[in-house]
């Protein structure tokens, strides 16, 4: 629920709720939370998990995220997109030079930026961070019972500001309001 201001000698709406959580997107595993009854719990799928892996695998099919994608990871690894927040913000060259074992195939965008060339098509970073995210939305709209219209999504200290800028255009691509990166 997000808290409600009122200017003096405004009353808000009597207990109007607004639907929001908290998305921890990780580098290995994400998660999404809402303050229910007062209390931050995290949100779980269908089997009862709370943590989804950030990994997505592209075949020509479409796409699969989180556990499913993950134990393909061995047959596909060309594929199945793993820690997709390293290559965030960063360029072709830089990835190369920090994760010279990656198994991907990339190509160099216009820009110098990353580029991921999978059985689903071309992807880059931000597309596989929205994937991720549009996952974990769906679940917190499942759970809660509506659309989410507020989202605060955790990010390193240490992302810089395309880091951050990346994660909230991966955000606005999966389609998420009132989507804000904090520290």
């Amino acid at each position: 629920m997000l808290l409600q201001i009122a200017e003096p000698g405004q009353t808000p709406a009597p207990h109007q709720q607004k639907l929001a959580a908290g998305i921890d997107l990780g580098t290995t595993n994400s998660l999404v939370a809402s303050v229910r009854s007062g209390e931050a719990k995290p949100l779980v799928d269908a089997q009862d998990r709370a943590i989804l892996p950030s990994v997505v695998r592209y075949t020509s099919e479409g796409h699969q995220v989180g556990h499913e994608a993950r134990e393909s990871a061995q047959v596909d690894p060309k594929n199945t997109i793993i820690s997709v927040k390293r290559l965030i913000g960063r360029s072709l060259a830089d990835i190369n030079k920090r994760y010279p074992t990656l198994p991907y195939q990339f190509e160099e965008s216009e820009n110098g930026l990353p580029l991921l060339k999978t059985e689903g098509g071309v992807k880059n970073p931000i597309q596989v961070s929205a994937d991720i995210l549009k996952a974990l939305n769906a679940r917190a709209e499942e759970t809660l019972g509506g659309e989410l219209e507020g989202v605060v999504i955790t990010v390193p200290a240490y992302f810089d500001d395309a880091q951050r800028a990346g994660t909230k255009d991966a955000a606005t691509l999966a389609g998420l309001k009132g989507s804000s990166p904090v520290k």
